[in-house]
């Protein structure tokens, strides 16, 4: 019995000590996470902000949205530029239109350039419709339909408020950029911008600028070559000849009063949230020289209007350029360089600039590099070609464990794109596919009646859409010319004119003969040798 008891006690004693030893495994040793978990548990961590941000969407891990796994991107950093990019039909313009939704509900004014005319419905709330709903609910994120404020802007002949800069606002380096001019014919606006200047002509559109250009080698030649020596006629008709092209785009409107102000993109309406500023491009597609010159005057006089700001908590403006390949692609090397100069300066005035565009490639390499937020929808691989780009498109977002980046990026929904942003600290956020939230404004364009409602409201189309043609080069010039021209007749007819001989009788001709004969010293001669011959008789 002794013995039983003593076996039994070691036996219970052998299983409270497994007992004890697989409670202790369990404490050290946790439940694995699954891949899923692990996934969420990488974005919520690498996505958390301690300042204020806003929300995207939610993350993707298997083709399936992972509720509450959230991509935050934080304010401090949307200074820092980004890129949008993707093949057409994948959802660019709704991601565009979020994203300016939630940074005008954070008092983040945007400007948007809208070339293919889809995002003036952000005036007007969105409705709920089912599909919205239900992409909602998987990202775990409430929906509200929401209007925002909105002004319709132009820089063509297009409704809206009209958007122009005088040529000397441009100055003489910026000017000679955009005409694309080489060292001798940059020098030769030099002179023209300083001859203004000292004589106090205002440089305000292109018909000015063209009248001094002619000026300078025709009436005013001598003047000009007296004080700023001589300018070459070649060069003048070549510089003549680029400002016509560019009034052929369409430049003649932009150019003028009144100057538009920088301020007035920065504007906060009453309930605290930023203006959206919509520019209307739809009618110069085809005109790219136009386009570029518009881009790089406002950047240009942004950054010497803006502050200083330095790495503030959020961003004073966000500029959204779409199709910013047309941009690029008919732009000269040096309207590049200084694209890429002002981009990299910018962003200390406090401006965010946003490039959308089909393909990565398409934006130069230096100016890619500057870009902290990247988007990326889905890219078509019809081609060997597009193979080749999709794989070095993958090559420039950060390597992940939780996806193959190549053959997500085929494979992505409309309204799913990679996301990477910069952390307040500024380093890489994890690479993330995400199911983009759906805009709270209207997913439509508004209608013609409903433009022409939102312009006459406008307080700012009230301001700028007088047409202004003051007194300027052209006309001060032309007066000059007049003036000129009058004092040169009124010479001419001043200056004494030869008195015109009376033709003399015949009486008086023959008088004068006979005295000239009479008076002559052969005839006196020969009358002495006469009378000398009769007195010796």
């Amino acid at each position: 019995f002794n013995k039983s008891i003593l076996l039994f006690i070691i036996a219970l004693g052998l299983h409270l000590s497994l007992i004890l030893k697989f409670h202790t495994f369990e404490i050290h040793n946790p439940k694995k996470m699954s891949k899923t978990e692990e996934f969420s548990k990488h974005i919520n961590e690498g996505y958390s902000c301690k300042g204020d941000y806003i929300t995207l969407g939610g993350g993707i891990f298997e083709g399936e949205a992972v509720p509450n796994t959230h991509v935050k991107i934080p304010l401090k950093t949307l200074n820092r530029h980004g890129l949008i990019a993707g093949a057409t039909g994948t959802g660019k313009t709704k991601t565009i239109q979020v994203l300016s939704e939630q940074l005008s509900q954070k008092g983040i004014p945007v400007l948007m350039m809208d070339i293919k005319g889809d995002f003036s419905g952000i005036a007007m709330p969105g409705e709920e419709k089912s599909f919205i709903s239900e992409r909602h609910q998987k990202i775990s994120i409430p929906y509200e339909a929401k209007a925002f404020p909105v002004e319709l802007m132009t820089i063509s002949e297009q409704n809206g408020v009209r958007l122009r800069a005088t040529v000397s606002e441009f100055g003489p380096v910026l000017f000679s950029r955009i005409l694309d001019l080489n060292d001798t014919q940059t020098g030769i606006v030099s002179v023209i911008f300083k001859y203004c200047d000292d004589k106090s002509y205002p440089l305000l559109d292109l018909k000015d600028f063209k009248k001094i250009l002619q000026y300078a080698t025709e009436e005013g030649k001598v003047e000009f070559e007296s004080e700023y020596g001589r300018i070459s006629t070649s060069s003048t008709g070549s510089i003549l000849r680029k400002i016509i092209e560019l009034e052929q785009q369409g430049a003649t409107v932009f150019f003028g009063e009144k100057s538009f102000e920088i301020s007035d993109l920065m504007r906060i309406d009453e309930n605290g949230n930023g203006f959206v500023n919509i520019i209307r491009l739809t009618d110069i597609q085809d005109r790219p020289k136009l386009f570029s010159t518009f881009m790089l005057s406002l950047l240009a006089e942004i950054y010497n209007t803006m502050p200083e700001q330095g790495d503030s908590g959020q961003p004073e403006l966000v500029i959204f350029i779409d199709e910013a390949h047309l941009i690029f692609q008919e732009a000269s090397k040096t309207l590049l360089n200084q694209i890429e100069t002002i981009v990299k300066l910018i962003r200390s005035k406090g401006i965010g600039v946003y490039f959308i565009t089909q393909n990565p490639m398409d934006v130069p390499t230096g100016i890619l590099a500057q870009l902290g937020l990247k988007i990326q929808h889905a890219l078509r691989a019809f081609t060997a070609n597009d193979r080749k780009a999709i794989k070095m498109t993958a090559e420039n977002y950060p390597e992940t464990t939780f996806y193959k980046t190549d053959e997500v990026l085929t494979s992505l929904g409309i309204g799913e794109a990679f996301v990477t942003a910069l952390s307040e600290k500024g380093t890489p956020m994890p690479l993330v596919a995400t199911m983009l939230r759906a805009p709270m404004s209207r997913m439509d364009i508004l209608s013609e009646s409903e433009i022409d409602s939102a312009i006459s409201k406008s307080k700012l189309a009230k301001k700028y859409n007088e047409v202004i043609d003051r007194e300027s080069a052209y006309e001060l010039l032309n007066k000059k010319i007049a003036q000129a021209q009058e004092i040169a007749v009124e010479r001419k007819e001043v200056k004494p004119t030869r008195r015109v001989k009376e033709e003399p009788s015949t009486t008086e001709v023959l008088g004068k003969s006979i005295t000239k004969v009479v008076t002559s010293a052969s005839f006196i001669r020969g009358a002495f040798g006469l009378l000398t011959k009769m007195f010796k008789r």
